[in-house]
């Protein structure tokens, strides 16, 4: 399938376990790929191995003037962009809310909550150049609710929420669809490495075993997703969220006793 053909995408944190895989797919999938990351080294990798429809552009997604030069190499190096999907975000160390630092919460709603502000912000103008496109924002599962000791993280995605629903509101008559995707624990590095300032990983204390799907999420289950909502096929889906979590916002799956 081509169903990005002749299109060109921008994915945010472009390298990491869910980026790379979406990037990828898009590639796979006929598009004209724009890697944004500040990591340079596995960037300029990723596009290498991709080839010619492939470029990548090093996006500090909290500087303005970051976004506006990747925009900007998007259009001077494919003439046009359709697809946006804010995908960088990171997660604070786990800290009850009277123990976490200012610069801490700074940080992480820097990163997740503005990043993808200006991620809109900038790309909208470019979205209308090309008569309409796609933006999807990558939340969480703890955007759908409470989570004790990652205040920051779960507040950055709870506002971005808001921010896509606002956002689909004005760019719909543009012909530009704005949606979000809700991963829960998806086996990325995300999720097996600590987080700065952690001495544990999430994976160290997390089990799918007691949920309806036993499993840690894949990347491409969210790819998959993605895939779809940027398409021709959703067409008609704005301001909509999708969770992809195995079940683990409905709770455990309790199992009858043997008779």
């Amino acid at each position: 399938m081509t169903r990005f053909e002749g299109q060109t995408v921008l994915v945010t944190g472009g390298t990491g376990g869910q980026g790379s895989s979406h990037v990828r797919a898009f590639h796979a999938e006929g598009a004209q790929v724009v890697i944004g990351d500040i990591d340079a080294a596995s960037g300029a990798a990723l596009a290498d191995e991709l080839g010619v429809r492939a470029r990548f552009v090093r996006l500090d997604v909290t500087d303005e003037s970051s976004w506006a030069s990747a925009v900007a190499a998007a259009e001077s190096t494919f003439g046009r962009l359709d697809v946006l999907v804010n995908n960088a975000g990171v997660q604070n160390p786990p800290a009850p809310i009277e123990s976490t630092d200012q610069a801490t919460w700074s940080r992480i709603l820097d990163i997740n909550l503005t990043g993808t502000f200006l991620g809109i912000k900038t790309a909208t103008p470019a979205l209308r150049r090309a008569a309409g496109g796609a933006i999807v924002n990558i939340s969480s599962t703890m955007g759908l609710g409470g989570t004790a000791h990652y205040a920051p993280y779960v507040a950055s995605k709870w506002a971005v929420r808001g921010l896509t629903q606002t956002a689909a509101l004005e760019l719909g008559r543009d012909r530009i669809r704005v949606n979000t995707i809700h991963p829960g624990v998806i086996a990325t590095p995300f999720i097996s490495e600590p987080a700065a300032g952690a001495s544990a990983a999430i994976a160290d204390f997390y089990s799918p075993e007691p949920f309806a799907i036993p499993r840690l999420g894949e990347p491409d289950d969210v790819t998959r997703l993605l895939l779809f909502l940027t398409s021709a096929e959703a067409s008609f889906i704005t301001g909509a969220e999708y969770v992809v979590d195995g079940g683990l916002l409905l709770g455990p799956a309790l199992q009858a006793p043997a008779a």
